[in-house]
């Protein structure tokens, strides 16, 4: 499908643009920042993801003349407005968390600064983007976690809308995802692709027989083949016979996993087939990969509950104005007072401290600028803030497949830096307090 990014918006972004090119305010210099005011109950921490997408989105950001003449036709804006948008492109600048880096209640994790113009028209691209595959990227890092050394691969394809599964694929590989089976995604960003065959096709061959050989013909004996479609260890002695002890892998889709996977494990070895992976699969969440841990399992394929972010499916993100030019062209803070929604005033640095090389303190500095420019951080304080967009010029560093796999790097990194207890599956509070100093 061909659409433009621009349109990924909520009409009141293009009528407070229409609004403000009116009374003279659409100009005025602004920053905006995305964070979430609380983490998802008894989360530990979040993992910043879909920041790249959101720079690929940003390169195709821009309205032509259908998208235009819809604009006009439904009187969405006026006609100035309209020019205006002829010519619109970003020319401002981004800087926030890099992907796979843990974030926080309050963390600054994008300040998006321009004028208002530009900027307002970003808000709802940008938080779809990242409240979903930080949730994704968040749930993928937990089952991970539960997972050990044992891969987990994405195939949550099919339990999500089309598009959000190829962000699934992206964000999980982020989390530390190894692979994922959607081709799209495999192909857009050079990943891992995966996948064998399905209960379907056991049942289209006159015997399961027929279809091992079958799909050992075409993919070698390295393959996985399902066993669960009619008797598991009948499957097995059938899979070992057609394939030889050579037999790659494979695979259980159903029942009692782990009393399974070690039955199965034990007639594989008297079969000989002693270096044949076993790989599950079946409504896999972080808990049953923890219940897992001592089966002998090889590989985990995840699905639903990786793709709704495992009972979170959003991050609660939301992309504030924190500072704005005035009247006589000075920048000043800005903050809602709203019940319960009060935000933080200025611009922001984050840094994260340590004691004994565990991270112990989130610190997200605000204030002014100018104020900014000479606040000087403690040493050892770690600065949380990359620049991915300056002045309209995109960093092409954090896009791609290798930033995808640079993050999934660094996800690991940022984990093992946090207190043991950010692996915790029992729920309880972010694992390291985020204090706020306002200049």
């Amino acid at each position: 499908m061909d659409y433009s990014p621009a349109l990924m918006t909520d009409m009141y972004e293009y009528t407070m643009l229409d609004a403000t090119l009116r009374d003279g305010t659409a100009n005025r210099k602004c920053v905006f920042e995305v964070y979430t005011r609380h983490l998802p109950e008894g989360r530990r921490y979040g993992v910043t993801a879909g920041t790249g997408r959101i720079l690929d989105a940003l390169e195709r950001f821009h309205l032509d003349d259908e998208d235009l003449k819809f604009l006009s036709d439904r009187k969405v804006v006026s006609p100035e407005t309209i020019k205006w948008l002829e010519n619109y492109h970003f020319s401002g600048s981004i800087k926030g968390y890099r992907e796979g880096e843990m974030f926080f209640p309050n963390s600054p994790i994008l300040q998006v600064e321009g004028t208002f113009g530009e900027c307002t028209l970003l808000e709802t691209l940008v938080l779809s983007i990242l409240n979903y595959d930080s949730a994704v990227a968040s749930a993928a890092s937990r089952m991970v976690s539960a997972a050990k050394d044992r891969p987990c691969m994405d195939m949550g394809g099919r339990r999500t809308n089309e598009w959000a599964a190829v962000a699934a694929a992206r964000a999980a590989v982020i989390g530390g995802f190894k692979g994922t089976a959607n081709l799209l995604a495999a192909q857009m960003y050079g990943l891992k692709a995966i996948g064998t065959a399905a209960h379907c096709f056991t049942l289209v061959h006159d015997s399961e027989r027929d279809a091992f050989a079958s799909q050992i013909a075409a993919l070698g004996k390295n393959t996985t083949l399902l066993v669960d479609t009619y008797n598991i260890e009948e499957a097995v002695k059938t899979a070992v016979e057609v394939a030889g002890p050579q037999l790659g892998g494979i695979r259980i889709d159903s029942g009692d996993l782990a009393s399974l996977a070690q039955r199965v494990r034990n007639q594989l070895d008297a079969l000989g087939a002693t270096n044949t992976k076993i790989t599950v699969t079946n409504d896999l969440d972080e808990y049953a990969l923890a219940a897992l841990q001592t089966a002998p399992v090889d590989s985990y394929g995840v699905g639903t509950m990786l793709v709704t972010g495992s009972g979170a499916p959003t991050c609660a993100m939301v992309y504030k104005l924190t500072e704005r030019e005035n009247a006589d062209g000075t920048m000043q803070p800005v903050a809602k007072k709203s019940k319960d929604k009060a935000s933080i005033p200025g611009r922001k640095l984050a840094y994260r401290s340590y004691e004994y090389n565990l991270a112990d303190c989130e610190h997200v500095i605000s204030g002014s600028e100018d104020a900014l420019a000479k606040y000087v951080p403690q040493d050892g304080w770690k600065d949380l803030l990359v620049d991915y967009v300056d002045h309209g010029e995109i960093d092409p560093q954090y896009q791609g497949h290798d930033a995808i796999m640079a993050a999934h790097e660094y996800r690991a990194q940022a984990l093992a830096e946090l207190p043991i207890t950010a692996q915790s599956l029992m729920k309880g509070e972010p694992v390291i307090p985020t204090e706020t100093t306002v200049l």
